[in-house]
C-alpha cells in the first residue's frame, strides 16, 4: 500500500566524505511514493532510528495511528510485517517499518539500506529532467538564464560543448513545462550571437551580437562585438544596447570596442559587462604616450534619447544606453601593489547594494576579479570592488570616452578597492573553473573560488567591506563550475564530483542533487543557475542520443 507524507526536502550532507555510507537507498513499490527524509551518516543510525521510532508499534493499526499523529495526511501501513536485512549484519524484525522525516513519517513493507549514491538521489525529493532534445548546440550563460516567472530558460546555439567557438546562429528559449522552443533572434549576414541573459522583471533578453558582413579587417573578436536587446514579444527585432564610435573625438557614452556577458542588476536598470578596446588594440606595447588594450568592466545606463554618434566609420552605431568603463587598469602593475592589469568576471553586489561600515548604503557596486602582480612577480587574481555613483555622466580624471591613445576613464565618484590578499597562501589567488563573482542577495557575502591548502577548490566568501576571508566548504572534491545563489541567500548551486550540488552557506554543508555520472555525461562547468523562484536549477549535460551527441538543457527541481 501507499503512504502519504509531506514532501519536505532534507538532502544528504556530504561534508568531508564522498557521501555518507549506509544511507537509505530506496524501496520497491507498485505505486509512486511521496518521499522526504533525513539521511543518517551510518547504517547503525538508520537501524537505531527504525528501532527507536515506534518500539510499541507491533501491529499495522498501531503504527498507522502513531504516524497519523505526525503527518497531516492519512498514512496506510501494510497489513503484514516483514523482516528487513541491512548491511553490516543488522536486522529489523516485526512491524517497525517507520522512518522519521522531520515532521513526517514514511512506512513501507519493503525498505532496504545501501551505500549507493545514485540510489539515494531518487529519494531526496529532487527531480532531474532533460528539457531540450535533438541535434544542435546549446549553451547557458553563468547567470540570468531564467525568465522572471521561472518558466522559460534562454540559451544560445554555439556548436561546441564549451562554447569556445562563437558560431551560434540563434538565441532561443525553452519552456520547462511543455518543452516548447521559441526562437528569439536569428543572426544574419555572416554574424553570430550568444551569451544571453534575461531581464529580471520584464520579458526581454540581452546578448552578444558579432559583426554583420565581416571583412578581413573586421572579424569577430573581443573588441568587435556589441550588446543587443530583444523583447520576447518582438522576436527578431534587436536594439543596440551600447553605442560605438571609432572616430576621434569620441562620443561620451559610446564605446570604442566590444562588450561581453551583459547582466542586468536586480532592479533591471543598469547592465554590467566586460570590455576590450579596438582603438588601443593597434598598440602592441604600452609607452609613456599610449595605453594598450586591457580587459575592463563597463556599465550601461538607460538614457531617454539614447546615444547618437557620427556615421563617419562603417562600424559606428547608436545605442539606447549611456555606457562607461568603471575599472582602472595599468599595463605594468607595480609588484606587491593593488594595481591591476585586467578586470574581469564581475557580478552585482546585492539586490540593493550593501551597507557600509558607517551604516550608510552603497546603492550599486560590482565585485570582480582583478589581476595583480605579487612581490615575487607572479600574476594572480584577487577579489576587487568598485562602488558606483548614482550619476555616471560626470568626467573623472580624464575623458569618459578616452582619446586616440588613452583608454576611457571611469566617471567621477567611482571607487575601486581590493578585498582579498592571498599572495602568501600555499595556493595563492582565485582558482578553479572559470567563474564570475556572485554576491548574496542581502549584499553581505561575495562568493568566489579558491584552493585550500590541500589543493582542493572550495567556495569562499568575503564581505564587501573587506576583512577576513571565510572558507565555506571543506569538501574532498573541488567545486567544478560557475555558481549562483538562491533568492533567499541560503544556498549556492554548483557542480562537484560530476553532480549538481547545493551548498548551505551558513554551515558549509554540500548536498548532491543529481546522480553521479561518468566524465562524458557530467554537468557542464559553464553554468549552474538558480531560478528566480528558488525551486529549480538549470544546467547543461552533453548527451548522446540516437547516434548524435550535443549539449542539452536540464533542470533539477527542489521540493522544499
Amino acid at each position: 500500500m501507499l503512504c502519504a507524507v509531506r514532501p519536505i526536502l532534507h538532502e544528504a550532507p556530504v561534508g568531508n566524505a564522498d557521501f555518507p555510507v549506509g544511507a537509505l537507498a530506496g524501496w520497491k513499490t507498485g505505486a509512486a511514493v511521496a518521499t522526504s527524509f533525513m539521511v543518517p551518516r551510518r547504517v547503525s543510525g538508520i537501524v537505531e532510528a527504525l528501532q527507536e521510532m515506534f518500539p510499541g508499534a507491533r501491529t499495522a493499526e498501531s503504527a498507522r495511528t502513531q504516524c497519523a499523529k505526525t503527518t497531516d495526511r492519512a498514512v496506510l501501513a501494510p497489513a503484514r510485517c516483514r523482516t528487513m536485512a541491512v548491511p553490516g549484519g543488522f536486522k529489523i524484525v516485526g512491524a517497525v517499518r517507520a522512518m522519521l522525516v522531520g515532521t513526517a513519517i514514511i512506512l513501507h513493507p519493503q525498505l532496504t539500506v545501501a551505500t549507493d549514491t545514485n540510489s539515494i538521489i531518487g529519494l531526496l525529493g529532487v527531480q532531474e529532467r532533460q528539457i531540450t532534445s535533438g541535434p544542435g548546440g546549446r549553451l547557458l550563460t553563468n547567470t540570468g538564464v531564467w525568465s522572471p516567472d521561472s518558466r522559460w530558460i534562454a540559451y544560445d546555439t554555439r556548436s561546441d560543448a564549451a562554447g569556445e567557438r562563437f558560431d551560434g546562429s540563434t538565441i532561443e528559449m525553452v519552456n520547462i513545462e511543455t518543452g516548447e522552443v521559441r526562437e528569439l533572434y536569428r543572426a544574419a549576414n555572416g554574424a553570430h550571437c550568444g551569451v544571453v541573459t534575461f531581464h529580471p522583471r520584464e520579458q526581454k533578453v540581452v546578448f552578444i551580437l558579432g559583426p554583420e558582413n565581416p571583412t578581413p579587417d573586421w572579424q569577430y573578436n573581443a573588441y568587435h562585438r556589441q550588446g543587443v536587446i530583444v523583447d520576447v514579444a518582438r522576436p527578431g527585432v534587436a536594439r543596440s544596447l551600447d553605442a560605438r564610435d571609432l572616430t576621434p573625438p569620441f562620443t561620451p557614452g559610446a564605446l570604442r570596442g566590444g562588450s561581453h556577458v551583459h547582466v542586468w542588476d536586480a532592479a533591471g536598470d543598469w547592465v554590467s559587462f566586460t570590455y576590450e578596446d579596438h582603438v588601443l588594440a593597434q598598440f602592441k606595447e604600452a609607452t609613456a604616450t599610449n595605453d594598450i588594450n586591457l580587459r575592463n568592466l563597463g556599465v550601461s545606463v538607460p538614457i531617454a534619447d539614447g546615444v547618437r554618434v557620427g556615421k563617419d566609420h562603417p562600424r559606428n552605431h547608436d545605442g539606447e544606453y549611456f555606457t562607461v568603463l568603471v575599472a582602472r587598469n595599468t599595463p605594468n602593475p607595480r609588484p606587491g601593489s593593488d594595481e591591476i592589469k585586467r578586470a574581469f568576471e564581475e557580478g552585482w553586489v546585492g539586490t540593493n547594494g550593501y551597507v557600509r561600515t558607517d551604516g550608510t548604503r552603497q546603492k550599486r557596486a560590482l565585485a570582480f576579479q582583478g589581476n595583480v602582480v605579487t612581490a615575487k612577480g607572479e600574476t594572480i587574481s584577487e577579489v576587487f570592488m568598485v562602488d558606483l555613483p548614482d550619476d555616471l555622466s560626470h568626467e573623472g580624471e580624464g575623458p569618459l570616452a578616452g582619446t586616440a591613445t588613452r583608454a576611457p576613464f571611469p566617471p567621477q565618484g567611482v571607487n575601486q578597492r581590493r578585498l582579498s590578499f592571498t599572495a602568501d597562501r600555499k595556493f595563492s589567488g582565485l582558482q578553479g573553473p572559470r567563474h564570475w563573482l556572485r554576491c548574496s542577495p542581502d549584499g553581505t557575502q561575495i562568493a568566489f573560488l579558491m584552493k585550500d591548502d590541500e589543493g582542493v577548490t572550495q567556495l569562499w566568501t568575503v564581505s564587501p567591506n573587506g576583512g577576513a576571508l571565510r572558507q565555506v566548504t571543506r569538501n574532498a572534491h573541488s567545486i567544478a563550475s560557475a555558481f549562483t545563489w538562491n533568492p533567499d541567500g541560503r544556498l549556492i548551486a554548483h557542480v562537484m564530483d560530476n553532480c549538481v550540488c547545493v551548498t548551505d552557506v551558513a554551515p558549509g554543508e554540500t548536498r548532491r542533487l543529481t546522480a553521479r555520472t561518468d566524465d562524458a555525461r557530467a554537468p557542464r562547468p559553464e553554468a549552474c543557475v538558480f531560478s528566480p523562484d528558488g525551486r529549480k536549477i538549470a544546467f547543461v549535460r552533453h548527451v548522446s542520443q540516437a547516434g548524435q551527441s550535443g549539449n542539452q538543457i536540464c533542470i533539477v527541481s527542489l521540493k522544499n
